[in-house]
């Protein structure tokens, strides 16, 4: 069984928010081997206090007592106020608001702390080579655990992060990378172990309206939530996005930790555009030995192991058969 956090930015049951975050969080509370410790919160998808909510308003349901804490409310150095404008906007100007009428909302819930840097770390340096670190939000909070605790670069076991976009056309940067350039810099070149979940491999996956009731079949709390929250945002991909259905980016990191079957990944060196400019924010990646290097010092960027291609059936496989086996 493997021990986790997850740092996050839910936006189940928050119209115009995105929902993957809270089917990676169902998928490792219904997965036997997960243990999930920890679950914290980033401004990203969400403001992080509006994430803590949904994640502490889910665990209250379910009756856990897996502890939430709320963390960073603001990047690194990011400007945040175009970001929130775009993130929590967006639907009422596209609306769209409607498609979420009737879906429960999260409870007022009181979580268990505001300082998710001093928890990441603590719980990481406290348990060397023990926990698994799964990053699918800015990553505001693992940059500033690590500043707080310089050894858990080499304590944590190991960090899964879904972010950044490589060569995929309509996207420059991503949400996770680009909100907070310089976290994710930090944390790149920390010499910890990292598996990256780029866009380029996250948009390759796809749930649809048939494929969410399938799942989602089991009487349980946990179903209830993901099919009720899902269900609004495939409506709004459909709309926003002209697809058959939903990218869910963050359950492909979880379902990797779970069977590494589900993508294929190759060693890159990797970085991000920390600039002003277009580009700030953008990440890049290469093989060694460049065809052209002119100008490019040697091992420029980190080495970091990156998903390229996904088993979408595998992957919705693994989703089912975790929450289908879900009993009061």
């Amino acid at each position: 069984m493997k021990r986790v956090i997850i740092d996050c930015d839910p936006g189940n049951g928050i119209a115009g928010a995105n929902t993957d975050d809270g089917l990676a969080i169902a998928l490792a509370l219904a997965s036997p081997a997960l243990c999930v410790e920890l679950i914290t919160t980033v401004a990203g998808n969400t403001p992080s206090d509006i994430g803590a909510q949904v994640a502490k308003d889910l665990l209250v349901r379910l009756g856990s007592t897996i502890p939430v804490v709320q963390g960073a409310a603001q990047a690194l150095a990011e400007d945040q106020a175009p970001w929130r404008a775009a993130l929590d906007n967006r639907v009422q100007q596209l609306d769209m608001v409607k498609l979420w009428q009737g879906v429960r909302t999260p409870a007022l819930v009181t979580v268990d702390g505001d300082d998710a840097a001093e928890a990441i770390g603590r719980l990481i340096c406290d348990n060397p080579g023990e926990i698994t670190l799964v990053a699918i939000g800015p990553l505001t909070n693992v940059a500033l655990a690590m500043q707080r605790y310089p050894a858990m670069a080499e304590a944590v076991a190991e960090i899964v992060i879904m972010g950044g976009v490589f060569a995929l056309d309509d996207y420059i940067k991503d949400t996770n990378f680009g909100l907070d350039p310089e976290a994710a810099h930090q944390v790149l070149h920390s010499g910890a172990a990292i598996t990256l979940a780029p866009m380029d491999v996250t948009t390759q996956t796809l749930l649809t309206h048939q494929d969410l009731a399938r799942i989602t079949v089991s009487d349980h709390p946990l179903s209830h939530f993901v099919r009720d929250t899902l269900r609004p945002w495939i409506d709004y991909s459909v709309r926003t996005r002209n697809l058959p259905g939903s990218w869910i980016h963050d359950a492909l990191a979880v379902a990797w930790l779970l069977n590494q079957r589900v993508a294929n990944g190759t060693d890159y060196r990797v970085d991000i555009e920390l600039r002003p400019g277009a580009t700030r924010g953008k990440s890049w990646r290469y093989r060694t030995p460049l065809r052209v290097d002119v100008g490019i010092p040697a091992d420029s960027g980190a080495l970091v192991h990156v998903l390229h291609h996904v088993d979408n059936s595998l992957l919705l496989t693994i989703i089912e058969q975790a929450l289908t086996q879900l009993s009061r």
